[in-house]
């Protein structure tokens, strides 16, 4: 695939031998030729784990403390007291088997689903259409709950899902070019800390194979693993 001119460049101006610091890594991102668009920085796991084993298995949630900047559209699937909580919490889409029917239907135009639990077994209907989005809600993930109004508040500060892919790595958004690298660095270290808590007790030796950071269309930075 041709690279563009912008990610040529910015090429360049990194080593790739270079194993860097998390703070140094930021600071090198800014310095990248940016897009129009204020692009997102993200981190690139790759972990000593077999995704095929249920023990093996890293799921979870983290809270990044200045947010992920861009606008989380939340839908809320519920009955009765509930809508109205879910609709006082300001969620964009809320229903129950109606809202089902719509995302039967190819609706997808919100990036978290939370469901009360007295819906999760008509929710189920739509397992093999949210669950490949990583949309399907979760108690794990605190996103079957009756206490619809801390769910949403949660996501709305920048409670953010993780979960290992096939290949054992896991790409999460930790912001916006446009943050501070304060910003940036702050949302990194929780993410990579709650990703380090998840390890297994199944996984002997080293968890973290690699890491690195990236922003949208610009090549990506080694970090070190610790």
């Amino acid at each position: 695939m041709k690279k563009s001119k912008r990610y040529r460049e910015s090429v360049k101006e990194t080593d790739n031998s270079k194993i860097f610091q998390l703070q140094e890594a930021i600071a090198t991102l800014k310095k990248f030729k940016a897009p129009k668009f204020d692009s997102s920085v993200d981190l690139h796991f790759s972990l000593n784990v077999d995704s095929k084993k249920s023990d093996q298995m890293v799921r979870g949630t983290v809270v990044l403390p200045h947010g992920t900047g861009k606008k989380i559209r939340v839908a809320v699937f519920c009955k009765g007291e509930h809508e109205a909580k879910a609709k006082d919490a300001q969620a964009d889409y809320v229903g129950a088997e109606d809202l089902i029917e719509k995302v039967q239907g190819g609706f997808l135009d919100f990036d978290c689903a939370i469901s009360t639990p007295e819906m999760m077994r008509e929710l189920s209907k739509l397992g093999k259409i949210l669950g490949p989005r990583g949309l399907m809600p979760s108690p794990k993930t605190g996103t079957v709950t009756n206490d619809i109004t801390k769910a949403i508040e949660d996501v709305r500060k920048g409670k953010v899902e993780f979960r290992v892919d096939k290949q054992g790595g896991i790409h999460l958004s930790v912001g916006k070019v446009s943050f501070s690298p304060e910003q940036l660095s702050d949302n990194a270290t929780k993410v990579i800390e709650a990703i380090n808590e998840a390890k297994p007790s199944s996984v002997k030796g080293k968890f973290v194979r690699s890491l690195f950071i990236s922003v949208t269309m610009n090549p990506g930075l080694r970090l070190t693993v610790s």
